[in-house]
């Protein structure tokens, strides 16, 4: 049976807090099978037969909507997916090992028309670098904490447009490629 992860916007932030045994039950009401949860940010582990993996994020965000009251944006990953990203180093590696510095990934529901994508890709400061791959981006912030960029409010950022995401650290992505094995 295939095993999926759905990484879930905005799971314990602001006022959308949830336990993971109440959220694992909600996953077990749509008879998912083989339910985990990893840390306490929106990261689902699960088995289902269904092989169309855009169908079962729309499922589980239906599903999500109707139980929580609020929209939930759900990106579904194979484990074959989920561990690509986790052996990519999309930066060099000088930026790929310094301590300071921080990679996130970010998920997308599909891959982004090929102007926006190259958009993203082209923005770089002093701090911050993109760089695109298929439905997921790679967040490069250099020397500072994430959450200090400012390059998420940019006009340049801003004029893209971009679709909704949501994004974990490379180090998360790691562990989970780990305990998800391909």
């Amino acid at each position: 049976m295939p095993r999926y992860l759905a990484f879930l916007r905005g799971i314990n932030l602001g006022n959308r807090r949830l336990k993971m045994d109440h959220l694992r039950g909600l996953f077990g009401e749509l008879g998912f099978t083989g339910i985990e949860t990893f840390i306490a940010s929106g990261n689902v582990i699960f088995d289902d037969r269904t092989t169309d993996a855009r169908r079962l994020a729309l499922k589980i965000e239906r599903h999500l909507a109707d139980r929580l009251g609020y929209e939930v944006d759900t990106f579904v990953r194979t484990r074959a997916e989920v561990a690509t990203l986790a052996a990519l180093r999309p930066f060099a590696g000088t930026d790929m090992d310094a301590e300071e510095n921080t990679v996130h990934v970010g998920f997308f529901a599909s891959p982004l028309p090929a102007a926006q994508a190259r958009g993203l890709a082209a923005i770089r400061t002093p701090t911050d670098e993109f760089h695109v791959t298929g439905p997921e981006f790679f967040w490069l912030c250099r020397g500072i904490k994430s959450s200090t960029s400012e390059v998420w409010s940019s006009s340049a950022v801003r004029a893209l447009k971009l679709p909704a995401s949501s994004m974990r650290n490379l180090r998360s992505i790691r562990k989970l490629a780990v305990l998800f094995p391909a």
